[in-house]
């Protein structure tokens, strides 16, 4: 957070990762998700050219943090997919609105708590 205040102008994405506690690879798949909504770990690792193991733990994260949400398809043949759905940004943005306001409570509530 230190870092991220004394940049003038932060880029969204660095807010992002601020905002929620994720790291650039979390934000750069949320990112490509918006292109590509709807794929699968599978697909969406070919895209990121990442290994699915690692996509799967980002969109977990990304799940838990609601920026993503996830759903399951079932196949002709039997079984099912998940396809996963990135958030869009208006709806991310609120969300962060949301955690700093919460956070910032919580900041002016410890504040208030210091004195003689």
């Amino acid at each position: 957070m230190e870092d991220l205040m004394l940049v003038d102008s932060p880029e969204f994405e660095r807010i992002l990762e601020c905002v929620f506690g994720i790291q650039a690879h979390e934000t750069r798949t949320y990112f490509r998700l918006l292109e590509l909504q709807g794929s699968t770990v599978a697909e969406l690792a070919d895209a990121l050219e990442r290994d699915r193991s690692n996509v799967n733990r980002a969109l977990s994260t990304l799940c838990e943090k609601e920026l993503v949400e996830r759903e399951r398809r079932l196949l002709e043949g039997g079984g099912y997919v998940y396809q996963y759905f990135a958030v869009p940004v208006p709806e991310a943005q609120e969300l962060m609105h949301q955690a700093v306001d919460e956070w910032s409570e919580t900041v002016h509530g410890r504040i208030d708590e210091f004195g003689p």
